[in-house]
């Protein structure tokens, strides 16, 4: 068994609204982790994320610290860097799908803005991190990853993402102000934004040209 922290914590950017990522190493089903406090896997899956190059092992790679190994290892380190991330087109369209499908719900009125603006967030900060792991020298896993690409940052100011990461507080734990009704047309005002963003970035991709940040 080996248990890691991973993300804010590790970077040093936590903040009142940051909780701690802890992940979980077992050989199998074990009762004594809460799937609620712990991102659990097995080994067999670590491995297959480390040989796909997937994001997560990636993340966890950069930004990961052991604090506790039943055999003394550091099993993470000792897998050495995941394989080249090759999915960034597929991640990143999934991701513009994903906000494209919120953008569409808000104007149904299908969902409840909160949960809308929330999966705008997880989509825009999924996508930035994505587009950095396929195209910038330094990948980006923070809350902010939109913020924090230079020149090709999102084009939102500060406060309107600030709404964003509000409702996904507000929809994934139940905390934090309400939005109120100028909160909620701000963003909807920048959706044209983002949206020509997303697509501006996900042709970038397309072409898989790696860019200086």
């Amino acid at each position: 068994m080996h248990i890691y922290a991973f993300g804010s914590v590790c970077r040093g950017d936590v903040t009142n609204e940051s909780d701690i990522d802890l992940l979980a190493l077992v050989r199998g089903q074990d009762s004594r982790f809460n799937p609620d406090k712990f991102s659990i896997y097995t080994y067999q899956k670590i491995d297959e994320l480390w040989r796909s190059g997937n994001p997560f092992a990636w993340h966890l790679t950069l930004e990961s610290k052991l604090l506790h190994s039943t055999d003394g290892v550091d099993y993470l380190h000792e897998l050495g860097r995941p394989n080249p991330y090759i999915s960034g087109f597929a991640d990143c369209s999934r991701f513009r799908i994903l906000v494209s499908e919120a953008r569409a719900s808000l104007k149904n009125r299908s969902r409840t803005v909160v949960f809308d603006f929330s999966t705008i967030f997880l989509g825009i900060r999924n996508f930035a991190t994505c587009f950095s792991l396929a195209m910038c020298e330094t990948p980006i896993f923070s809350r902010d990853s939109a913020l924090r690409l230079g020149g090709y940052s999102v084009p939102i100011d500060s406060a309107c993402y600030e709404i964003l990461q509000r409702a996904r507080l507000l929809s994934s734990r139940g905390i934090g102000e309400n939005l109120n009704s100028e909160n909620v047309q701000s963003v909807i005002d920048k959706m044209n934004v983002i949206d020509d963003w997303m697509d501006k970035l996900l042709d970038m991709v397309k072409n898989n040209g790696r860019i200086q940040q």
